[in-house]
């Protein structure tokens, strides 16, 4: 594979798996550079990691928080800010409904959907959590991940999250976590 990265031609003997699908002559862009304190996503391996953290997460929906928690997974991939995993648990009683749908990642396996309920507000498939996933990721088996930009408001240790950009993905931008982020515009190659 050739691709450049920050002006500079990179080769990669990995196996094709373990490599961008679509970076074939793409021109990856320059990572942002990490601060004190900060993560690039551009650091984050490929296949992505499953990593536990402790860091306090909030969901709200219709007015209501409908998720709280510290133990939680992150899974890390590069290109993309975290995406957060909570358990089931977390959850308030009745706040997710089964929906309709599926879709398969190709290191974590297939995807349930979820409707998620809060106050008033009903937000179609906006939860999605992986059952049975790949060896690789079992320790998150039944664990719900909710698309920021769905909810009211998502929090990480306080900090309201931005939704990781493009319709599709499901991370969560906080201040420690440095890009540029997969789902912005020109992004689709990478």
């Amino acid at each position: 594979m050739r691709a450049e990265a920050g002006g500079r031609t990179v080769r990669s003997l990995t196996a094709r798996r373990s490599r961008p699908a679509h970076t074939d002559g793409v021109k990856l862009p320059a990572p942002v550079p990490a601060g004190p304190g900060q993560e690039s996503v551009w650091a984050y391996p490929r296949p992505p990691r499953l990593e536990r953290t402790h860091r306090h997460l909030e969901i709200w929906l219709g007015g209501q928080r409908i998720a709280a928690t510290s133990g939680a997974y992150r899974v890390l991939e590069t290109s993309h800010p975290p995406t957060y995993y909570l358990p089931p648990l977390a959850f308030a009683p009745g706040v997710l409904e089964r929906a309709a749908g599926a879709s398969t990642c190709e290191w974590k396996g297939e995807a349930t959907y979820w409707t998620v309920r809060g106050g008033a507000a009903v937000a179609v498939a906006a939860a999605w959590s992986y059952e049975a996933p790949t060896p690789a990721f079992r320790d998150m088996a039944g664990f719900v991940a909710v698309y920021a930009g769905r909810m009211d408001d998502c929090r990480v240790d306080g900090e309201r999250v931005v939704p990781q950009p493009g319709a599709f993905y499901g991370g969560w931008i906080t201040g420690d976590v440095v890009g540029p982020f997969k789902g912005e515009p020109g992004s689709a190659g990478w």
